[in-house]
């Protein structure tokens, strides 16, 4: 049993999605097994390998998108996989907050 995984960020102070931001896809002891940059659409589709059952971690690179002016230079999202099932998991960001949720 393998899950897809996709992402996106949007930039809740600008309204926009974010492009360009570094996003690395790793186990949960640090080993990378995917990377790449959002799109125009702030997106990453296909990007990732399948994944089995098991605790993942995405890091988004905040810094180079945000700048000095943001508060938090990096943001880790660790989740879990349980399934087969597509996960989608969204990141919104301004310079001073964050939030993630499991998307569809």
């Amino acid at each position: 049993m393998t899950a897809t995984l996709s992402t996106h960020v949007l930039d809740t102070a600008k309204g926009m999605p974010a492009s360009g931001i570094a996003v690395r896809l790793e186990t949960l002891d640090g080993v990378q097994l995917a990377g790449g940059h959002t799109d125009h659409d702030g997106r990453l589709r296909d990007w990732a390998p399948p994944l089995t059952p098991g605790v993942y971690r995405l890091v988004f690179d905040t810094h180079a998108y945000l700048g000095d002016t943001g508060f938090y230079p990096e943001v880790v999202v660790t989740f879990r996989i349980a399934d087969g099932t597509h996960h989608h998991v969204p990141l919104l960001i301004s310079p001073f907050g964050y939030s993630t949720y499991r998307g569809s």
